[in-house]
């Protein structure tokens, strides 16, 4: 059973974006690698509904900027997380209750922190840019392994580039679709798909590095042997296996697949989306996840507003439900991840993908660290 409501994928928008292709005779058009991806030629939808909300609703615009509560949240989950380190520095690995705590709180808890640092990466948290920075970085430390800083950049180039081939790192490589594309292979995907969003970023191309890389590499190290100094190797186990279980069969880590893949995917033909017609590819989820992630699971209102902060994305839903309304959705995470591993019809092919547009962000120049 598909967990999409209101129309289906692939049924026309009033809110149209344009079509790259419209000035292009058929023969013009470039030709798209032949795969079973969903390849399109329409420009990515986000810019379009976002200029038609603003037009509609010129009072959106007054939710823009920082939460400030984002900073005390943040502080207490990285407290709660070094304290239960703490208290299972002398509990065995191998033990049910070393597991299990770092199941249900150490996993939920380290995914809300790298849903923090997605909110803090588009300077959500303070007014400065450079608070930003090194808040994440504060962030980062129980997650055990320096991501903030290079996290930000890739992510920003997601938002820029949605869709964009060998642009947009948050897009499965064909390589991937090939080899996991079966109920075993995206199994596997789903177990350790944490994995596959550390390591596809630096396949796919490499990001300069400078000061706040190095200082997000120096923090963590530091932290880390302080944790294995101070309390053992029992409690830095801790933090590693809560960042490993936060991205694998966990219920919350249902948002990196509900989010952009495409599950009505009988909709559309031979792979190739019809010129000019819109299929959906992000989906938002309505569900009580969100009050531990941040509510990214309003992730239409969060590529449409990305300077919106976590706590008014629901206000925006409400002020322009028209618009959020007829989309497809996601009522419950769990049901994602079952159905993306059994249903047939959805598969690690099951996204969208542009041949050509947007642009990388983030080259680390004084100018872009600013902002």
């Amino acid at each position: 059973m598909s967990t999409t409501t209101a129309t289906e994928t692939g049924v026309k928008s009033r809110f149209r974006p344009t079509s790259l292709s419209t000035k292009l005779d058929v023969q013009d058009q470039p030709q798209l690698p032949e795969d079973k991806f969903f390849w399109t030629y329409t420009e990515e939808p986000h810019k379009t509904r976002r200029q038609a909300v603003i037009k509609a609703h010129r009072d959106v615009l007054q939710l823009c900027g920082p939460e400030p509560l984002t900073i005390p949240l943040v502080t207490l989950v990285v407290c709660l997380q070094t304290a239960i380190a703490y208290l299972l520095r002398n509990t065995s690995i191998v033990s049910w209750t070393f597991f299990l705590t770092a199941y249900v709180i150490g996993a939920t808890a380290n995914q809300n922190l790298f849903l923090a640092i997605h909110e803090i990466s588009h300077n959500l948290a303070f007014k400065e840019p450079w608070k930003n920075r090194f808040f994440a970085i504060f962030a980062n430390l129980p997650i055990g392994v320096p991501y903030s800083a290079g996290f930000r950049q890739y992510h920003l180039t997601h938002h820029k580039s949605l869709g964009v081939d060998g642009v947009d790192t948050d897009l499965p490589t064909a390589f991937e679709a090939v080899f996991l594309d079966s109920i075993l292979g995206k199994a596997f995907f789903c177990t350790f798909q944490l994995l596959f969003y550390a390591i596809r970023p630096m396949m796919v191309y490499k990001i300069p590095f400078n000061y706040v890389h190095y200082c997000n590499i120096a923090v963590q190290i530091v932290f880390d042997m302080i944790i294995l100094k101070t309390m053992g190797g029992k409690s830095l186990m801790y933090l590693l296996l809560s960042s490993l279980l936060a991205g694998s069969l966990h219920p919350c880590a249902a948002h990196f697949i509900s989010e952009h893949y495409v599950f009505a995917k009988s909709t559309v033909k031979g792979g190739k989306m019809p010129k000019d017609v819109p299929v959906p590819e992000t989906f938002s989820y309505y569900g009580p996840l969100n009050v531990l992630t941040y509510n990214v699971g309003y992730h239409n209102e969060h590529h449409d507003f990305p300077a919106i902060p976590w706590t008014r994305l629901p206000k925006l839903n409400e002020i322009a439900k028209e618009f959020y309304e007829p989309l497809p959705c996601h009522k419950s995470w769990p049901l994602v991840l079952w159905q993306f591993i059994v249903d047939k019809e959805v598969g690690m092919w099951c996204r969208v993908k542009r041949a050509e547009g947007g642009r990388k962000v983030g080259q680390w120049t004084e100018a872009e660290v600013q902002n």
